[in-house]
């Protein structure tokens, strides 16, 4: 009997922000796999090691957590006056399946510092020392991401002393800005689908809830954690480990992506896992973080927590802090009233792992609110490059 041989696929294996993913240069994938379709899932799925029934990944570069599920495809930009086009790709764990339907905000920051590094920023914008700015087109969400990414002797810097709660070691500060992080729309509704900074969410056999329902970075549902039984303290074992909260959790998220019209039934969020993310949040409170640091309460504005892929994630995925910012910045959302409500132009927030500040700039336009930009740091760093090899006959 006969088996293929495996290929190798140049990559690189990076960390941003709290996340890590496998990063590609889109002309180097296989031929087939340089287009959307069955074959590049099913190269990505087998790089990353899904579908695992275990839930561990071991075979391949996934660490079996949404965090480190991730795959990133980068090209230099087809639009004008941007210099690299990415696309992200979410794949599950135990499913044959790789969601394209958001962004991740966290991987975004390794983004600038890989199209710097691989050549597709072009030489002149690059300065030999100081900070490159990096005009990212986000190809899942049709949006434009700026990425400032320190250089050093005409090199990314990727050392530097900025920490980031979730993440052991410091580095180098990469600010990020999302302009009009905002979804679309010519009602001027679209943040919020349902045009209602406050909804009524009726989730059979679970209860009836306030719900902020907003589409800022990534389609969110923020809910208030005592409504749902929570304090906004609870770290990843207290959810993640109750196979019921997590169920109510996906059933709450399916409501709430039908009420946001990203889905026509209940039965379609199965196959759109990434989005929309669930999040509930309390007015600040003192915990004890994962890594055993402490949170008082004048440390952050608020709380949240939000889940990724079905559970409660370790920190805070990028776009949902977007999406923190953006409902903090407008008046009587239960984000902005958790944080004590009123006019701000940033806020700080506290999650499992600590805090994180983010900024946004919202205003009232026509009697509809729209964002310019929201901002935040994050780091990145080159943890492997080289190839990955899969069989040549799994895609």
């Amino acid at each position: 009997m006969s088996f293929a041989p495996q290929i190798k696929i140049p990559a690189t294996y990076m960390r941003g922000g709290t996340s890590k993913g496998v990063f590609f240069k889109l002309d180097d994938l296989p031929e087939r796999a340089q287009v959307a379709g069955q074959a590049r899932d099913q190269l990505l799925l087998r790089v990353i090691g899904s579908p695992d029934p275990y839930g561990k990944q071991i075979d391949g570069m996934g660490a079996a957590t949404s965090s480190t599920s991730k795959t990133v495809i980068l090209a230099k930009s087809s639009q004008a006056e941007h210099d690299v086009d990415y696309l992200f790709g979410q794949v599950s764990i135990d499913k044959a399946f790789v969601d394209w339907s958001g962004n991740c905000g966290n991987l975004t920051a390794a983004v600038g510092s890989f199209a710097i590094s691989n050549g597709l920023v072009a030489a002149e914008r690059i300065p030999e020392n100081g900070i490159c700015t990096v005009r990212i087109w986000q190809a899942n969400i049709q949006k434009t991401i700026i990425a400032h990414v320190p250089v050093t002797n005409g090199q990314v810097q990727e050392t530097g002393d900025f920490e980031l709660d979730g993440v052991t070691f410091p580095a180098a500060e990469v600010q990020i800005e999302f302009l009009d992080p905002a979804d679309d729309g010519e009602d001027g509704g679209a943040m919020f689908p349902t045009g209602n900074l406050v909804d009524t969410l009726e989730v059979p056999e679970i209860g009836t809830f306030q719900a902020t329902l907003i589409n800022a970075g990534i389609p969110t549902i923020f809910l208030n954690a005592e409504d749902i039984g929570y304090q906004g303290t609870e770290l990843q074992e207290a959810i993640n480990g109750d196979a019921a909260a997590l169920a109510r959790f996906e059933k709450i998220r399916a409501y709430g992506a039908v009420k946001m019209g990203l889905i026509k039934d209940i039965s379609e969020a199965a196959n759109r896992q990434h989005t929309p993310k669930v999040a509930f949040v309390s007015k600040p409170k003192a915990y004890t973080s994962s890594s055993g640091k402490q949170v008082t309460e004048t440390d952050a504005d608020l709380l949240v927590r939000a889940l990724s892929m079905g559970k409660l994630h370790h920190a805070m995925m990028g776009t949902a802090a977007v999406a923190i910012g953006t409902a903090a910045a407008i008046p009587n959302t239960l984000v902005n009233l958790a944080a004590g409500g009123g006019e701000r132009e940033a806020v700080r927030f506290g999650h499992p792992s600590g805090t994180l500040r983010v900024g946004a700039q919202a205003l009232s336009e026509n009697g509809q609110w729209v964002v310019k930009k929201a901002i935040m740091s994050r780091s990145a760093r080159v943890l492997m490059e080289g190839w990955v090899r899969v069989p040549a006959d799994s895609f």
